[in-house]
């Protein structure tokens, strides 16, 4: 196959992901004195904080997803490919992917992370993860699907196992999921199926840590922590995750949680790409590179966001692996390269933040932290600033507003593929 990328005397620059890292350097590159590609395995970019919400039934896929030509239409010498790469060959600048070979003069690998089961074979096999649209949907449909289950269910195993969800993984994605779970079944489910006692739901959320969101203060993981218990959910800390069979979710205490859904939100690994030296992947499987984003003994290779590992005095074991650090990385970058400069990246922590569930959330910002109505609105309006678009800001504000004022959504739908077209 052939890519279609026109030539010309423009330097090139390749970016390998569309996420957060990759989409802010494209942004700041544009219309610049390059030649910008892009390639993606998908051909959106999609807002991965709030992926719960589409797994909850609470935004549609759309208002997060963001097709990449609609995104950089107006863009000059721009070009975006739907692809996966398959080896980079860093020696002669070239990467070799699913539509053929590409070359380029400097590269941008923003590959990000994936789920890490940690090679428990079971869970690679029954765990549902939540790192994309596609897997988000695959949780709202299998969450509904078990509630239909248990409208007739013949006994109350049945019924339990049909009922009770288990989350792995106590930090901002498994926080957040949990708290809007809970707020389903105990504000929206028994309008939906007044024939079902969810009071016999139970929602655990698994830690192997000695608190929820370790990476927050103190504080706010203990406000975290009772946010959860008001709202019901049963937190285990200094537990995890054995194995998974026959609907058991087996912990390293050896006791078992009957259950059917069993949702993995408990670490990422680096999406690693073929061609590289050894030596330029830490230990972790991220790229390590200099205070420039420059990879390894790889020249003209830049690694930004997740996939990327800046070792120093004051993070000496990274960067967290957040939205912020990518942003700020892909913006230093993409400065340095458009005016030739050699600035020396250097992470600006703007806080933290998770919300729980209505009118509960925490708030780090660097000096101070706070919880409760006043960190939930200022979540809200975070997030809806950060989304791309004036249209998808305006649809989750009224899908918002509605469900705040109604406690209730109308999302709650199970989609199901008819038929698979092959092309």
């Amino acid at each position: 196959m052939n890519p279609n990328i026109p030539l010309t005397e423009k330097k090139r620059i390749v970016i390998v992901g569309g996420g957060f890292a990759g989409l802010k350097t494209a942004i700041e590159l544009k219309n610049s004195n390059f030649q910008v590609v892009l390639l993606d395995k998908n051909n959106f970019h999609q807002f991965q904080p709030l992926l719960y919400q589409v797994a909850t039934a609470g935004l549609e896929p759309s208002a997060i997803a963001f097709p990449f030509r609609k995104i950089f239409q107006n863009y000059k010498n721009f070009h975006f490919r739907e692809t996966t790469v398959l080896k980079i060959n860093h020696e002669i600048k070239t990467l070799e992917t699913t539509i053929g070979q590409i070359t380029y003069d400097e590269l941008f690998i923003a590959t990000g992370t994936d789920t890490n089961f940690y090679k428990i074979q079971s869970l690679i096999d029954h765990a549902v993860p939540m790192k994309s649209v596609a897997e988000s949907l695959k949780i709202r449909n299998l969450i509904l699907e078990n509630f239909e289950y248990a409208m007739v269910s013949e006994n109350e195993e049945e019924l339990d196992l049909n009922l009770d969800i288990v989350i792995v993984g106590g930090g901002p994605t498994g926080v957040e999921l949990a708290g809007a779970i809970s707020e389903m079944r105990n504000h929206i489910l028994p309008k939906d199926y007044p024939e079902i006692d969810f009071s016999k739901m139970d929602i655990y959320l698994i830690e192997s840590g000695d608190r929820v969101l370790a990476s927050m203060k103190p504080k706010s993981s203990n406000k975290a922590l009772k946010y959860l218990q008001q709202l019901n959910v049963q937190v285990l800390l200094n537990t995890s995750v054995k194995e998974y069979q026959n609907k058991s979710v087996i912990l390293s205490n050896n006791t078992e949680i009957k259950t059917k859904m069993l949702i993995w939100a408990a670490g990422v690994t680096a999406n690693k790409i073929n061609g590289l030296p050894e030596m330029a992947f830490h230990q972790s499987g991220r790229l390590i590179v200099n205070n420039l984003n420059q990879v390894l003994n790889c020249p003209h290779v830049y690694a930004i966001g997740d996939n990327s590992i800046i070792i120093d005095e004051k993070y000496p074991r990274g960067h967290p692996q957040v939205a912020q650090v990518a942003i700020q990385q892909a913006n230093n970058l993409a400065i340095n390269i458009k005016k030739n400069t050699q600035k020396a990246f250097v992470y600006k922590d703007k806080g933290s933040m998770a919300t729980i569930g209505r009118n509960l959330a925490v708030v780090d910002l660097p000096k101070f932290s706070f919880g409760g109505i006043l960190a939930w609105l200022v979540w809200m309006f975070v997030h809806l600033m950060a989304i791309v678009g004036v249209k998808n800001k305006f649809f989750i504000f009224i899908s918002w507003s509605v469900s705040y004022f109604t406690k209730d959504q109308s999302l709650r739908l199970i989609i199901r593929p008819k038929n698979i077209f092959k092309i």
